[in-house]
């Protein structure tokens, strides 16, 4: 059979290597739009920090790497239209000439594009201007040459997520003087506004100038350099800068899927099943372009790398005669803001309280590891649980590198996936030894805090939506730092 594949990033890369993996004797063609198969997009930041160097090492794989595995790559070909009756697909290539490729199935792996958010100026003004979006390499090669060329000083980063504060830190390692817009209230808007304050502290402490509440609309030129105009509190302002990084999400690439009938959901991606059918014959897709199932949640849009990765490998899997199934994301996200990380997944109160819970929210302070091994730090952790059945929903966590952050989110995001309690997570047999950790881990020691203080909140009112933030009105717990309670050694 042939399979099709459609996209060189994350879940295109995936369903091709999957599909051979599945059947060895499947004639795979991956048709990619640059001449880029395979590249992190992730790493891009650090890149521009320089802690990755040279470009070519943003690579997964090389070109022969893939073809090695029996892919066929076609490079600098970009998808024009599917024929679902005639099962081909319409290409172009650089130099102008179309052509049809034939095909038993077909993956769709479109992924996304950077957004502008409507931000007028962004039509007229582009990378030759100093205006920068970031999500390709063909952005990141652009980026670079401009400060290659122009030695800017001065940056204005437009929005605050993971991209943005990953390229905050880029740019400020770089010698940049950093302005951050952000539209919301605070940076990092996936985490609850206690540790959200904590992400803003460290980008204060490291040089950059962040503004909240700033709805950017216009970006211009103003005696020689960018200006940044918006209204902050309905008053107007204007930033100006010699650089600007507009970073503020991205919109999924739908449209040779919508053209032949396939239907939109959220975030206005296309609808797949949990193999990652589109509904249309032998057509599947995954990545960006698509929807995500969150395990709590239901159908939403969810664009993550990992994700991406899972659903390209159901969705190449399944092109070739398997009966593989998407088991669902539950938003597991991890970030580097200079010395600090960040992290989280499943459900935040509101979000729990849009999906018929009723959340309750602890925070505690804990130590990554024994207070009398040198170098302990301490690790913020939200539970966030259902205040009736116990049932854990969520975590966040912050701190520093070294205190394993990641690692102790996947325990929560693993808890999570297998619908474990709060209480239960105090079963676990983790890991310890004195450098590393502690008897009670600090996971451990967080949600035995938020039973503490379910109880608490149950002997007195009961807890409701709105109200069920217990550490907010009294501060973070830092009761149990030490680990110590209960422990024997």
């Amino acid at each position: 059979m042939h399979l099709v594949v459609i996209g060189g990033s994350d879940a295109g890369i995936s369903a091709a290597l999957r599909a051979r993996e599945v059947d060895e004797s499947a004639d795979v063609t991956v048709v990619v739009a640059d001449a880029y198969p395979n590249f992190s997009i992730c790493g891009i930041p650090y890149y521009f920090s320089r802690e990755v160097q040279p470009w070519q090492s943003l690579a997964h794989r090389t070109l022969a790497d893939l073809e090695a595995a029996g892919l066929q790559v076609r490079t600098n070909t970009l998808a024009t239209g599917i024929s679902v009756n005639a099962r081909t697909l319409t290409v172009r290539n650089n130099g102008g000439a179309e052509s049809a490729i034939p095909y038993d199935a077909l993956v769709v792996g479109t992924g996304a594009s950077a957004s502008t958010a409507g931000i007028h100026g962004t039509d007229r003004l582009g990378p030759a201007d100093g205006v920068h979006t970031l999500h390709t390499m063909g952005d990141t090669f652009a980026l670079e040459n401009y400060l290659d060329e122009h030695q800017p000083s001065t940056a204005i980063i437009i929005g605050a997520g993971y991209v943005g504060l990953e390229m905050a830190e880029a740019l400020t390692i770089r010698g940049l003087q950093v302005t951050q817009l952000q539209r919301g209230p605070q940076v990092l808007s996936t985490l609850d506004t206690e540790l959200g304050a904590l992400v803003r502290d460290e980008l204060d402490r490291n040089g950059v100038t962040v503004e909240t509440g700033m709805q950017v609309h216009d970006i211009g030129r103003d005696s020689g350099l960018l200006a940044v105009q918006g209204t902050r509190d309905g008053a107007p302002f204007v930033r100006r800068a010699e650089l600007v990084l507009v970073v503020v999400g991205v919109r999924p690439n739908v449209e040779l899927l919508t053209g032949i009938g396939a239907r939109t959901g959220a975030g206005g991606a296309v609808i797949v099943d949990e193999r990652m059918q589109t509904g249309i014959p032998q057509i599947w897709a995954g990545g960006d372009g698509v929807i995500t199932r969150h395990r709590l949640l239901g159908d939403t849009y969810l664009p993550l790398g990992t994700t991406a990765h899972k659903q390209g490998r159901v969705a190449g899997a399944n092109a070739v005669g398997a009966d593989a199934r998407f088991h669902g994301s539950l938003g597991t996200q991890v970030v580097k803001v200079f010395d600090l990380v960040a992290a989280r997944t499943g459900l935040r109160d509101h979000e729990a309280e849009t999906a018929g819970h009723r959340p309750h929210s602890h925070t505690v302070t804990a130590d990554d590891h024994k207070r009398y091994y040198p170098g302990a730090t301490p690790i913020h952790i939200r539970v966030t649980g259902d205040f009736e059945s116990g049932r854990l929903l969520g975590a966040q966590l912050l701190g520093s590198r070294s205190a394993e952050i990641s690692k102790r989110v996947d325990t929560f995001a693993t808890a999570l996936h297998h619908s474990m309690s709060v209480d239960a997570i105090s079963d676990l047999d983790l890991s310890y030894t004195p450098p590393l950790g502690s008897p009670w881990d600090a996971v451990q020691i967080a949600t035995q805090a938020w039973s503490t203080s379910t109880r608490a909140a149950g002997s007195t009112t009961p807890v409701h939506a709105g109200a069920s933030r217990s550490s907010e009105a009294g501060g973070i717990d830092r009761a149990a730092r030490s680990g110590e309670a209960g422990e024997n050694e």
